[in-house]
């Protein structure tokens, strides 16, 4: 009996404790003494009213309660600081967070070392940041309604969602409205970031360095540029929508390898795509629709495949300036033009004649602007007429060997639809509207 008494006493202590569900009442300290108190894995369940004071999680928690659960920062740093793994933030909203963008002040801040946190089904509203995951893994930003703030200046605002330096991150089916950028992701990896809506940013989508990541299902309305991929490898940027963004509808700067398919970009964005200095991309099925130019190709972007994408209704469909001939097709399979007057005599849903979207008075137009006046000049009829007569006198450029004969079509629901509608006839008074993405440096 005194040998088996040990072994009782060993495999009581080793049996899993039972977390416990705590109710905690509002007030200022309540929740700090609560967290205080708590054993790893409790659930600390909040009621409506309001938690004044900034609090930090220290330990495996989870914090539910209702939206009229409120926990106020009170204007002082961040208000929820998570520093600890497996820690839950449910159903609540946070506000109050201070404005000190040296300190990053956010709604939430996912610490390193505190893997696999959850943040979900809240609303965060009114802070600097909204979910700042600094060093955290595979955290969780899910169904949450984050509202940032409207400083004149759009440098002074925060980002709705900030990922640093947290590989595995999924920001998934949230509502960012307000602020600076929607999703601002730097320096991490291995991130997924589907099913947003973004509204009234600076940028929808922001990638600075992050590689070997998906930007997917997201919906970007009214802002100023909708995906911006810049100096990042490897991401699959598929089945976004950019409606009545102002500047760009995606970006790729300094990216490559990347897979760009089945995105829709329309209504009178500068440019539906600019790809800068990007390399080795796969660009196809996509629809770019009512831009001043539907791509913009430059600064020697080398071997990317261009094929099954529609350009329709863009004032200039492309602009590349080059002296040699660059195919955008593959595998017999090119892009399809609303500009390009083809026939299929065979039936098989590519043009006969290869269409080329630019001549050289394109390119004395983009070097020569003031030349813009010359353009119903009968001189200028004449040149275009010999280049469409005689096609070695044409410049080096784009060059659609199998053009398509229908355009692939993309879906927009009508609640989109009505809110691409409202952005549009918001328009001209954006806060957005100075904003100069061509200084790519300022990015």
């Amino acid at each position: 009996m005194v040998r088996v008494l040990p072994v009782v006493v060993l495999l009581l202590l080793a049996l899993p404790v039972r977390a416990d569900e705590i109710a905690v009442p509002a007030g200022q300290g309540t929740l700090a003494n609560a967290i205080a108190g708590a054993r790893p894995g409790d659930v600390l369940t909040l009621r409506a009213g309001s938690y004044e004071g900034a609090i930090k999680i220290d330990r495996p928690l989870s914090i539910t309660g209702p939206e009229g659960a409120v926990i106020d920062g009170m204007g002082q740093g961040t208000v929820v600081t998570i520093d600890a793994p497996d820690v839950t933030l449910r159903g609540l909203t946070v506000t109050g967070s201070g404005m000190n963008s040296e300190a990053l002040d956010a709604g939430v801040k996912i610490l390193k070392g505190a893997d696999r946190a959850v943040v979900e089904h809240n609303r965060v509203i009114g802070n600097l940041h909204g979910v700042d995951v600094h060093g955290g893994r595979d955290a969780q930003v899910r169904s949450n309604t984050i509202e940032g703030t409207r400083q004149v200046r759009v440098n002074d605002r925060g980002n709705g969602i900030y990922v640093w330096n947290s590989p595995g991150t999924l920001v998934e089916s949230n509502s960012v409205r307000w602020g600076r950028d929607g999703i601002f992701s730097n320096a991490s990896r291995t991130g997924i970031y589907r099913d947003n809506l973004f509204r009234d940013l600076r940028f929808a989508v922001h990638y600075m360095y992050t590689n070997d990541s998906e930007v997917s299902g997201n919906v970007s309305i009214g802002n100023g540029l909708g995906y911006a991929i810049m100096f990042s490898n490897n991401i699959e940027v598929k089945d976004n929508l950019s409606l009545s963004d102002i500047s760009h509808g995606v970006m790729l700067n300094y990216a490559n390898n990347a897979e760009v398919s089945g995105n829709l970009v329309r209504g009178g964005a500068e440019k539906c795509t600019f790809i800068y200095n990007a390399h080795k991309n796969l660009i196809w099925g996509n629809r770019f629709e009512g831009c001043e130019i539907g791509i913009h190709f430059t600064a020697g972007s080398e071997r990317n495949v261009l094929t099954g994408n529609a350009f329709i209704g863009n004032r200039t469909q492309v602009k590349y300036v080059g002296t040699r001939d660059v195919e955008w097709s593959f595998e017999g399979r090119g892009n399809y033009w609303s500009d390009h007057p083809g026939f299929d005599l065979g039936g098989d849903g590519i043009a006969d004649s290869a269409f080329r979207p630019n001549d050289l008075m394109d390119h004395i137009l983009w070097s020569q602007p003031a030349a813009a006046l010359l353009t119903g000049a009968p001189a200028v009829q004449l040149i275009r007429w010999a280049q469409s007569s005689f096609p070695a006198t044409l410049p080096g450029g784009v060059v659609d060997s199998a053009p398509l004969m229908t355009a692939p079509q993309i879906a927009v629901s009508d609640r989109y639809t009505a809110l691409e509608a409202d952005a549009a006839s918001r328009r001209n008074e954006s806060e957005m509207n100075d904003l100069d993405v061509n200084d790519l440096t300022s990015h």
